[in-house]
């Protein structure tokens, strides 16, 4: 067995082991209420400043207008690449995030001449900052976190492999409280797919809220 496929074993092996710990966890708290799907982008501040009232327009009587009234949804696009998405886990309190889907790589070549796409399928490398906003540092697998949807609404879940996009989280990924990280999640897609969105949960994959990206 080559070196290469060793380490790939171990890293198989390592995942496995967490998101099994993590399920069990999950059962054993229970849970309350159901799962939600989060779209909406955090404001940045410049975004929520009101502008600078003008100097000569202050002595201007005041216009009476009247009020303009618009849709609620119009407010609240949903959120895309590029956008930052508030996310807290349901197994621990403390564990909170601001997490920043950056880009989709599509397709992505392997970075390993041994680990390929199967025939008929391509790889898809997605690029997730993420900053610890809670009182604990994160720690846990962006790996088992991610998975994107395609316009048919058919869902596909990590691959173990490694692109030339950039590289990949660590597993585990330890983030100190107030600071970020970025990493690569991989996927495994049919050719000819039409990837519409991707999800991001914490507590590796098993939060309640689910933050959501629209691509393109």
């Amino acid at each position: 067995m080559s070196a290469a496929a060793r380490r790939t074993n171990r890293r198989t092996a390592a995942l496995l082991i967490g998101a099994t710990v993590v399920a069990l966890t999950a059962t054993a708290c229970g849970s309350t209420g159901g799962p939600t799907v989060s779209t909406e982008a955090k404001q940045t501040a410049a975004a929520t400043s009101a502008p600078a009232a003008d100097a000569g327009a202050a002595a201007k009587p005041a216009e009476s207008k009247p009020a303009e009234t618009k849709p609620a949804e119009a407010a609240k696009a949903p959120a895309k690449i590029g956008d930052t998405i508030a996310l807290k886990g349901t197994l621990d309190k403390g564990n909170t995030a601001d997490v920043t889907a950056l880009k989709v790589v599509d397709p992505a070549a392997s970075s390993n001449e041994y680990l390929k796409a199967e025939d008929g399928k391509h790889y898809v490398a997605v690029q997730f900052q993420i900053k610890a906003t809670g009182s604990k540092a994160y720690g846990e697998a962006p790996w088992s976190s991610a998975k994107v949807v395609d316009d048919q609404g058919q869902s596909y879940g990590p691959s173990l492999a490694e692109t030339k996009a950039g590289p990949s989280f660590q597993t585990p990924t330890n983030i100190a409280a107030g600071e970020a990280g970025k990493g690569f999640v991989v996927f495994e897609v049919p050719n000819g797919t039409k990837l519409d969105k991707v999800q991001f949960a914490l507590d590796n994959g098993f939060a309640q809220q689910v933050g959501q990206w629209k691509i393109g």
